[in-house]
């Protein structure tokens, strides 16, 4: 779709450039994982977020010509070698001021001629927001009424923005007064003398029965722990499912920032393991260990949303659906890689059976089509009233949509 952006004119090339397209041009080097694509334009880099590589990111994405109009182009090309350093100069320092990245000074080394380490950038959160794409608000569903918040529910309450409907004041209740519906209760009571005759011959006498307060839509909040698989089978058999994995948690982290605040989000990677990350790492996580410790991941949120003083909690799963580690009480891991492993899969459908009892609704994002994998997402999402959605990842735009509350299926786009 063609789009015209309108920036203030300084006549340098810097000026003409879209932080934004740039960002989605260098997405797939700033969302590396681990995976090594053949097809990649930044797959030497292994990964490394050095100035150095950035640098030279931005030098092959301003050389593929889909970053300027074909005037800015032009002059593109008509700059040397030491013009084309000082505009990516211009554009990382552009880059830093609009708090798309933040870059680190370089170390001074030791050694003989001074020269230090390399310094290194993160992504920000407002840079996360740019890469993610896929805004996956369906996931958010009603649940129930717990704490005030951005979530559409069935249920009704006192609130400003009315939808047509009246109630009687109960204390607490936003006190949105219902003007008719509280005078039509007074005349009822009182009889029709009292409205014809009007405060002259009796005074209208309004009890705490009568008042009436507007209804409105009840919106609750939610905690959402999203469980991220980086097992190595998330870039195995030549498919990278890694990276739309983060995404995806990119997205929903994008989304609850921004349209519900009153949500919580938390992220948990599962691996050998399982372990609580700050949501602002997510763009530097690769994959490995080589295992899936699903329940592990499982126990892991559980404690985090049992903490959470909200009604409404549910778990996010993005995987590729094959658990094939546990932890042993012992603290050792036990691992079978071969196949779905009875001992595996029976722990791990107990702790889903734990989060049942905990109230916490799970969600899976499933990135494989097997149809063993199929099978064990669709009782897990069954056991917890959940939803699965059934994607590959090279075709995220459109997944399918099993939800188990409503007991249908359906294509989402």
């Amino acid at each position: 779709m063609k789009r015209i952006r309108y920036t203030k004119f300084t006549g340098d090339l810097a000026s003409s450039l879209g932080l934004e397209d740039l960002m989605q041009a260098l997405s797939e080097f700033l969302l590396d994982s681990g995976f090594q694509d053949p097809f990649s334009p930044f797959q030497d880099f292994d990964g490394d977020q050095t100035m150095d590589n950035l640098r030279e990111a931005i030098r092959r994405a301003l050389d593929s010509g889909e970053l300027f109009d074909a005037e800015a182009q032009e002059k593109y090309e008509a700059l040397n070698e030491e013009q084309v350093e000082e505009l990516i100069d211009q554009i990382i320092q552009k880059m830093q001021e609009q708090n798309f990245i933040n870059a680190e000074q370089p170390q001074q080394g030791e050694g003989e001629n001074g020269e230090g380490e390399n310094a290194r950038f993160e992504v920000t959160d407002k840079g996360m927001d740019f890469l993610g794409y896929k805004a996956l608000r369906e996931l958010l569903g009603p649940l129930g009424r717990s704490n005030l918040g951005r979530h559409d529910t069935r249920h009704e309450a006192s609130g400003v923005e009315t939808n047509g409907s009246s109630k009687l004041y109960e204390f607490g209740d936003t006190l949105n007064l219902d003007i008719t519906a509280t005078l039509s209760s007074v005349f009822t009571r009182e009889g029709l003398a009292t409205a014809i005759e009007g405060e002259e011959h009796a005074p209208l006498n309004i009890y705490h029965s009568d008042i009436h307060v507007h209804q409105s839509d009840y919106q609750s909040s939610c905690a959402t722990v999203v469980l991220l698989d980086c097992s190595h089978s998330m870039i195995l058999y030549g498919e990278d499912r890694f990276t739309p994995a983060k995404r995806v948690a990119m997205a929903l982290a994008h989304l609850i920032r921004t349209q519900f605040p009153g949500d919580t989000l938390n992220l948990v990677l599962f691996h050998d393991t399982a372990e609580e990350i700050p949501i602002g790492h997510l763009p530097r996580v690769k994959v490995g260990p080589h295992y899936t410790n699903t329940r592990e991941g499982l126990r892991v949120a559980r404690r985090i949303l049992a903490r959470q003083n909200k009604d409404m909690k549910q778990i996010v799963m993005i995987t590729d659906g094959k658990p094939s580690a546990l932890t042993l009480p012992d603290g050792r891991i036990y691992k079978n890689a071969f196949g779905l492993d009875p001992l595996v899969i029976e722990e791990t459908l107990q702790e889903v059976s734990r989060c049942k009892r905990s109230n916490i609704m799970i969600n899976t994002f499933m990135l494989a089509q097997d149809f063993q994998l199929v099978q064990f997402v669709q009782k897990v999402s069954a056991m917890c009233r959940g939803k699965a959605y059934f994607t590959s990842p090279e075709n995220l735009g459109n997944y399918l949509l099993m939800d188990f509350m409503s007991r249908r299926m359906k294509t989402v786009h």
